[in-house]
């Protein structure tokens, strides 16, 4: 039993220590909800099934999470990329989603579009890009990479144009934006806040889609 996870339950859910504790053990040892609500009512407090779930499901969540958070600081550490701020970081992260946001740009990449533009050296035609400054003409300054020669498993290659370069440098850009932990959360609260789900049942389907009427949930 994991007492950091028994407190922050008692917080959640506005319950009281041994309440928690008591449900978390039974649990443990395999009592089902129903059982844990109906016949042990004197060591739960008089905690009823909905509580009791509520408890179950969030132990579930907080063991998956510290799973993870092992499982990724192994890695790093295996690849000598963690770091004292990284490492503060993923201890501080509260969700599974915070989590695979923050190990996002260290987890091992296939090769990508924006692997092959970095090895076309036009990550400074892309941090020049990004930075947006007025002055800036991105034709111009791309047509400056148009001919560069760069290396390739089968020999020297070149970048053949301004379009290739630029089509690069957002490759580079994209997979930035994508890998940022803040930009992806910022994301996530603009859908939650004004996301709009639809759906409709299709034609021939209404009565068995009519029990799931009222049933929505969403996660992102």
């Amino acid at each position: 039993m994991n007492e950091k996870h028994i407190l922050k339950i008692t917080q959640e859910l506005n319950l009281n220590p041994r309440q928690v504790a008591a449900t978390a053990v039974m649990l443990d040892d395999g009592s089902t909800v129903p059982f844990i609500a109906r016949y042990r009512k004197e060591a739960t407090g008089e905690l009823d099934e909905v509580q009791i779930t509520a408890i179950r499901d969030r132990l579930e969540q907080l063991g998956e999470l510290d799973t993870r958070r092992d499982s990724i600081v192994a890695s790093l550490k295996e690849r000598n990329l963690l770091t004292a701020e990284l490492q503060a970081k993923i201890e501080k992260a509260e969700t599974l989603a915070t989590l695979e946001d923050i190990y996002l740009p260290f987890r091992p990449k296939k090769r990508t579009r924006a692997t092959i533009a970095k090895e076309k050296g036009l990550e400074p035609l892309a941090d020049l890009l990004f930075a947006q400054e007025p002055a800036t003409d991105p034709n111009a300054v791309a047509l400056e990479y148009a001919g560069r020669e760069y290396a390739t498993e089968k020999g020297p290659a070149k970048i053949e144009n301004a379009a290739e370069a630029l089509a690069g440098a957002r490759d580079i850009i994209a997979e930035r934006i994508t890998d940022d932990a803040n930009a992806r959360a910022r994301m996530r609260e603009l859908y939650l806040g004004s996301g709009i789900l639809k759906s409709k049942v299709l034609t021939g389907k209404e009565e068995e889609g009519s029990k799931f009427k009222h049933k929505v949930q969403v996660t992102f």
